[in-house]
């Protein structure tokens, strides 16, 4: 062990710790926790925070057994740092020597060298009675799997046979998935030029760009990365493109398009020969969508704006198609993002609830009679997805659902619902998704 592993330890506590007692998310909280470190200890740093927050119930579960009182909230630096030690002892299965020593040092780092004591008697007495302690974990489903007790229940009533895989699921390491640019380049052929790199991978039988690595790599390592050859996008993200459909020449709004993902898919699919308009209302995200257009050479306009409000952006001229990727509680997404298990609470699912329903009301007018509007979340819950479909739908005339979509065998990894189609984390290994084909009348 080294200096820069208790300062990876030290950076993973200030991580944990951002998401718990400040709100942020991890990926924000991790950056600036790390920026300090050396590229070589930034990968343990990101382990034990997602790990730590993936696990947290648990962990929680463990301290309150290993502490005679609660730590008072001036500590949460030590709280989070006594999550990723115990990480470390119990699912990394560090030796407990090192695991100690370097949770004792990174606890000098983070300036409360007064606990050092506590944090090295907590560890120790872990150690001693690790089976007794695991053993006396509550064995609730939410405990159990690692979610909030309200995640959990929603799973359960939407989802109630498939309820333990899918929280399972949401617990398991995602892989990297990559999406070929089938306008640059085919599938095998890429698939041959990573062979030559020692890059092993498996397509998806269910979607004909998808490549799944067997392990992952920093993108500077993917031959074509900057030529825009190839982009990282989970397998179920991918489907999207195809259900919305575009063919050169239309125009085509993608309403909420930050990080840019699936807009340049979009341009992909239709060689770049697309007027679209790639909208986001955060325009430092905005940001990120021009830079992927940048990488894979591909044109749209770009514009920081509330797609509920078209009146402030909108030239009205129609849209042939239009995609809502609407924002969501990220339930599909979980095993990407565990700080969801801290971050959300079940008044959120109203709030998100209501503005997707105001996306769908608000967009609708834009489209063009005989056009498509493909509504899309990465969440598994019925309170965002049929929920908010099915009621636009009972108040929208004009409006005709589909959900005979056909891309490989996709339809055999998906849940057909009355007014859409659901992924289910964990099915062909991808994320938990949901989208709905809604037709305008007319044209």
């Amino acid at each position: 062990m080294t200096a820069s592993s208790a300062a990876a330890r030290a950076a993973a506590a200030r991580a944990i710790d951002g998401v718990r007692r400040h709100g942020r998310s991890l990926d924000d909280s991790l950056a600036q926790a790390t920026s300090d470190l050396t590229e070589s200890a930034r990968p343990l740093a990101a382990a034990l925070a997602y790990g730590a927050l993936r696990y947290y119930r648990q962990l929680d579960g463990l301290l309150d057994q290993l502490l005679d009182r609660p730590l008072p909230k001036r500590e949460s630096l030590v709280h989070a740092l006594l999550m990723a030690a115990l990480l470390d002892r119990w699912q990394h299965d560090t030796p407990a020597h090192a695991a100690v020593a370097e949770a004792v040092n990174a606890c000098v780092a983070l300036g409360k060298s007064r606990l050092k004591g506590l944090v090295n008697a907590v560890l120790r007495r872990f150690g001693r009675e690790r089976e007794t302690l695991i053993a006396a974990l509550s064995d609730s489903r939410s405990v159990r799997h690692n979610y909030p007790d309200w995640f959990v229940e929603v799973v359960a009533a939407d989802w109630p046979d498939d309820a333990d895989d899918v929280l399972a699921a949401g617990n398991a390491r995602a892989p990297m998935w990559l999406r070929v640019n089938l306008d640059r380049t085919t599938r095998e052929a890429y698939t041959a030029e990573l062979e030559a790199l020692g890059l092993e991978s498996s397509p998806s039988p269910d979607c004909p760009s998808a490549l799944r690595l067997h392990a992952p790599v920093p993108v500077t390592r993917l031959p074509g990365f900057d030529a825009g050859a190839v982009s990282v996008q989970d397998v179920a993200a991918q489907a999207v493109a195809a259900a919305v459909d575009v063919a050169p020449g239309m125009r085509v709004l993608d309403a909420c398009a930050a990080p840019g993902g699936k807009t340049g898919h979009l341009l992909e699919c239709a060689g770049g020969a697309l007027d679209l308009v790639a909208l986001d209302s955060d325009a430092d995200r905005l940001a990120r969508v021009r830079e992927t257009l940048d990488r894979l050479d591909y044109v749209a306009q770009c514009v920081a704006a509330d797609a509920g409000r078209p009146d402030d952006w909108w030239d009205g001229k129609p849209f042939d198609r239009i995609l809502i990727d609407a924002p969501c509680s990220g339930s599909g997404v979980v095993r990407r993002h565990p700080d969801i298990k801290v971050l959300r609470r079940r008044d959120d699912l109203e709030a998100f609830a209501r503005r997707q329903s105001d996306l769908l009301q608000g967009l609708w007018p834009l489209l063009a009679p005989g056009g498509c509007l493909v509504y899309a979340t990465c969440s598994i819950f019925r309170i965002e997805n049929h929920n908010v479909v099915s009621a636009f739908c009972d108040k929208q005339a004009g409006v005709r659902g589909n959900n005979e979509l056909r891309v490989g065998n996709i339809n055999g990894v998906m849940r057909t619902e009355s007014l859409g189609l659901q992924r289910l984390p964990g099915g062909d290994d991808g994320d938990g998704f949901f989208f709905s084909i809604l037709h305008k009348d007319g044209g």
